[in-house]
């Protein structure tokens, strides 16, 4: 998913949003409002979810009280809440892409402001986690030091005041709808990265991308990332396994890893497999919805670079993802989507001979262990 309209203006600072952007707080969110909306007898099922997306606090309280009829008022209903989020701050995940573009943008002295919706007190909280993110903001705006928050424009220009720059020179980086509509009101060029899977939404923003992994920062005249080898990017890796079931060739079975695909961009990866009774192998695989397949739920397609004499289906399958090659995308057609996974194949049986990729082979997980 990469969306883009001709570039209007070059930049020189960039405003992050915080929740759903930098940090992986949904998760967190709606365990939360799971255990909270159960003790009304009423069962979270995640339908507020695009509705509380990149709100205030209180209006995201009280849609949940709105629309699932609770016998309590919003005020008390954040209340019970609040300290329920305070403690698992600590838990919340950086997104992939997060620290990688912190660190980016401070070692090249771009100036870089925090506009979250949140609370202050909240905002400390869950960057104190994070080392040297706090450091690497020359300024931080609250939701609760602005009179109206996102959609409206005042946090965007409060950040451009405090970098002492012209709206027009600030690139905003945002996930929620109620963000990219208060960036663009404030002047500024917008990046969306949707925490939704719904780009089409994000008509307003000038560029979509579907994660931060994804994002160039040449094209707003900033400097550029220079970490991608062989048109690859290191991630940090990361394990995945479960038995082989079938799909559109064999597929690991995702049962009990909701929480764990959650937290991983759809698109394409690669890496190192091992198969219980056959031994280790290349790997790339695809994290998603498969828009080809109109898939409902995040599926992991693995394929590993050996031709095999017969199927294992049921064998155990264990991963470690060590690199990422491109987003999830749209084919119009079964042969392009082929050619694309052929292409993919290629990328990732040359960069895993590349040092930075081959010493995972020799990852005791894939052998069995625990991690």
């Amino acid at each position: 998913m990469s969306i883009a309209k001709p570039l209007k203006n070059l930049v020189s600072a960039v405003i992050l949003d915080l929740d759903g952007t930098l940090l992986h707080t949904d998760g967190i969110v709606g365990d939360v409002l799971k255990v909270s909306v159960v003790k009304y007898g009423k069962q979270w099922d995640g339908r507020e979810t695009q509705k509380i997306v990149g709100k205030t606090p209180l209006e995201a309280a009280a849609a949940v009280v709105e629309d699932y009829e609770l016998p309590c008022s919003t005020d008390d209903f954040l209340t019970q809440i609040t300290p329920l989020l305070y403690d698992q701050w600590c838990n919340i995940k950086a997104l992939p892409g997060a620290n990688r573009l912190i660190k980016h943008l401070s070692s090249h002295n771009v100036p870089v402001a925090l506009a979250s919706n949140s609370p202050r007190a909240n905002i400390e909280s869950k960057i104190s986690y994070h080392q040297g993110w706090k450091g690497s903001f020359s300024a931080i705006i609250a939701g609760d030091e602005v009179r109206t928050g996102k959609p409206s424009p005042e946090i965007f220009l409060e950040a451009a005041k405090r970098l002492n720059l012209k709206p027009s020179s600030c690139l905003v980086i945002e996930d929620s709808l109620p963000g990219v509509t208060g960036g663009k009101a404030a002047g500024m060029e917008v990046v969306a990265v949707p925490s939704i899977p719904k780009s089409h939404l994000y008509t307003e923003a000038d560029e979509v991308i579907n994660s931060l992994l994804d994002l160039q920062p040449e094209l707003w005249g900033l400097p550029p990332f220079e970490d991608w080898m062989e048109g690859t990017l290191p991630i940090k890796p990361w394990h995945i396994g479960g038995p082989v079931v079938k799909g559109f060739g064999p597929n690991l079975s995702t049962k009990g890893y909701s929480a764990l695909l959650s937290e991983h961009p759809s698109g394409v990866y690669f890496g190192w497999a091992g198969l219980s009774s056959q031994g280790l192998y290349k790997m790339v695989m695809s994290i998603g919805w498969n828009p080809y397949f109109n898939n409902t739920e995040k599926t992991i397609e693995p394929w590993l670079l050996h031709e095999f004499d017969g199927d294992f289906y049921g064998e155990e399958l264990r991963l470690v993802i060590v690199g990422y090659i491109r987003p999830e995308a749209n084919f119009s057609s079964l042969e392009s989507l082929i050619a694309k996974i052929h292409e993919d194949r290629r990328i990732a049986e040359r960069a895993l001979d590349i040092p930075t990729y081959s010493k995972y082979r020799d990852d005791p997980y894939l052998k069995g262990s625990s991690l």
